[in-house]
């Protein structure tokens, strides 16, 4: 007996479960809905004894009232006692709803991974705090952030630079977007770095030896223990092949990919949380940018994903620039092995380029920006992290480039957008400006499209005839404002695009600072008109949208005759399915369905009200009437159609 009596528990409580969830009708969770089950199985002993004696259906332990009567006010009680359950369980769905917590399983499996990350949030919070930056993380800042910017720029940039190479590299990131943040926020998150103590040699050796699956020495010759760079993900070490050749190896760090995906989980959640606390959170749409810059670095971790990149940009250059070549037998996800390049980095290569003369430097500085415009309007892949440690010069003024774990890829509407773009600022064309840029970027919402064409009329006049570096750069950066003041959405891949050109701007201020951005985009831009108005390439074009538009003309006067018979005879006429959408019936039916159990529960409610406060019809116990039960049956009804109501409500996962 004293086992079946738990059994019988569990099972009542199981079906009071399965009940609830029905009555609801939204998916709560089991373990919850089952533990509330268990209570109020547990209480209806106690409760059915209480009110039992309350209503004197039980006086000194016999029944005073016949057995139908007893019967039907107690699981009248019964049933208000499941409908408290279900109250419990929508309280609980609107605080804490169902998936926001890890299930029980979950707890056990990962409370060591959970423990590591609170140290690790703590530790990010504390950092914040140390740095002025508590304040906004609450969202409990009412000042604009904006205000006291140099100041508040320089702070985050110590906390970023403080939290490890996760948040350096977000601040990287971030430093390029100026159509989001303001200036004195991306020059203070520009200057972020990510070199780093390097890590011992035995552990590099042994991730190398993990890497080729195989002891070094059965594929190098000899291996420099000493590293030529590094950061925080990687170290590259110079290296010479058993036939002789010379690379250099791109070492993954050990622990590098834990920390990454420990820190980015810390970011989406913070930057979840800013987006749903703080206006300017919401403004920036932080969790979009967060959840872009994840799969970009989980992308950047991924070695393999480089070789491509490295092999797309190869293919794309006009010759004049090296590139290293993959060693492919020997690298993997995380090992890069590559041709080592002979250089050195512009951004320590001062008396490299002193040494050069200044005709020279600028002749190798237009000759990297013409490059990098040429891929990006012609062929669409680009690489789009050239700052002055990703580009090398050697002693006669030869180029080459290096990581490409950032590479932008644009499709032919794109590049033909930005084309258009650059051939109407050679034409000092404001209209077909304004047109390429709407037609380049998403449309914003309410855009005054005159205004937005007086901007940018007023930036062509200012850089029409280019003023050197200062010039050039200011029209970028002042286009980048006017898009973003005008509400416009950057899309990633043009995004990409202005990052490679506000990283390429810094290299080329120290390759020569005479070099004219605009100059060379006025460049491209007649290039490109000049390759369209070919009469070759403009017969192939219409060659080929003719041909695509053959099935169609084929059909058309078929197509034509029919609408005009069907004119002639009266029989033309238009459907219109205004909800032929799926989305737009799911919003319609739970709508309706909304209201109609809105209704139904207030006539519920109303009609109880006026049952129970009858003083009317017999007395089925010493102190409750016949329509007072009727009217707490009723309004059992409304309550549950008003919990269902609010649990839709506060669960759009139910649509």
């Amino acid at each position: 007996m004293d086992l079946l009596t738990p059994l019988s528990l569990a099972a009542v409580a199981w079906l009071a479960a399965v009940v609830a969830r029905r009555a609801l009708g939204i998916p709560v969770g089991w373990p919850r809905t089952i533990v509330v089950g268990f209570f109020v199985t547990s209480a209806i002993g106690s409760a059915v004894t209480s009110f039992s004696e309350f209503a004197g259906i039980v006086a000194d332990g016999r029944i005073m009232v016949s057995m139908p009567a007893a019967y039907l006010v107690l699981s009248l009680v019964i049933a208000w006692l499941f409908v408290l359950g279900l109250t419990a369980l929508v309280v609980l769905e609107v605080v804490v709803p169902t998936g926001t917590l890890p299930s029980p399983l979950d707890l056990l499996k990962g409370w060591k991974a959970r423990r590591r990350r609170t140290r690790r949030y703590a530790q990010i919070m504390k950092i914040a705090v140390r740095h002025g930056l508590g304040g906004y993380l609450r969202g409990r800042r009412r000042t604009d952030p904006y205000q006291g910017a140099a100041k508040l720029a320089r702070s985050l940039k110590a906390a970023l630079n403080e939290g490890g190479v996760t948040f350096v590299k977000l601040g990287q990131m971030l430093s390029t977007r100026r159509d989001l943040i303001p200036g004195q926020f991306a020059d203070q998150l520009a200057t972020l770095q990510t070199s780093a103590d390097p890590e011992p040699w035995p552990e590099i050796e042994a991730a190398i030896r993990a890497a080729l699956g195989r002891p070094v020495a059965e594929v190098f010759a000899s291996v420099d223990p000493e590293p030529m760079a590094a950061a925080s993900v990687a170290q590259v070490h110079a290296a010479r092949l058993l036939d002789g050749r010379e690379v250099v190896l791109k070492v993954q760090r050990p622990r590098a990919r834990a920390q990454v995906a420990s820190d980015m989980e810390i970011i989406l959640r913070l930057s979840r949380r800013l987006e749903r606390s703080t206006p300017w959170g919401r403004s920036l749409r932080v969790f979009t940018l967060a959840k872009g810059f994840a799969a970009s670095l989980d992308e950047e971790l991924d070695y393999t994903v480089e070789r491509d990149n490295l092999r797309s940009v190869a293919a794309t250059l006009d010759g004049g620039i090296a590139v290293p070549e993959v060693v492919d037998e020997h690298s993997s996800g995380t090992l890069l092995v590559m041709t080592r390049l002979r250089g050195t980095p512009v951004g320590a290569a001062a008396p490299v380029l002193a040494a050069l003369g200044r005709e020279r430097r600028a002749q190798i500085a237009h000759q990297l920006l013409s490059e990098v415009l040429r891929q990006q309007v012609r062929t669409g892949v680009f690489h789009a992290d050239l700052h002055p440690g990703n580009v090398l010069v050697d002693e006669d003024g030869g180029l080459g480039l290096l990581d490409f774990g950032s590479v932008g890829r644009l499709d032919d509407s794109t590049r033909r957008a930005l084309g258009m773009l650059l051939l109407a600022v050679d034409r000092d064309d404001a209209i077909a400006a304004t047109d390429a840029l709407i037609e380049l970027l998403d449309r914003p919402r309410g855009l005054a499209e005159r205004d937005l064409e007086r901007q940018i009329g007023q930036l062509m006049v200012r850089y029409r005839t280019g003023t050197g570096r200062g010039g050039s750069s200011g029209m970028f950066g002042s286009l980048l404002r006017v898009v973003h003041d005008n509400g416009f959405a950057v899309p990633p891949q043009i995004a990409a695009a202005f990052r490679a050109l506000a990283a390429l701007d810094g290299t080329l201020a120290l390759i020569s600072p005479d070099v004219d951005m605009v100059g060379a985009a006025r460049e491209q831009g007649r290039a490109l008109m000049r390759e369209a108005a070919e009469p070759g390439k403009v017969r192939a074009d219409l060659e080929e949208r003719l041909a695509g538009y053959l099935p169609i003309l084929q059909r058309l006067p078929r197509r034509i005759n029919h609408v005009v018979e069907d004119l002639e005879q009266g029989r033309l006429s238009f459907n219109v399915r205004p909800l032929a959408d799926d989305g737009d019936r799911r919003f319609l039916t739970g709508l309706v369905q909304q209201i109609v159990i809105a209704v139904l529960a207030g006539s519920a409610t109303l009609g109880a009200i006026m049952l129970i406060t009858a003083d009317i019809g017999p007395m089925i116990t010493p102190n409750i009437r016949l329509l007072a039960v009727a009217g707490g049956a009723l309004l059992l009804i409304g309550f549950i159609l008003a919990l269902r109501s609010l649990a839709l409500i506060f669960n759009p996962r139910s649509d």
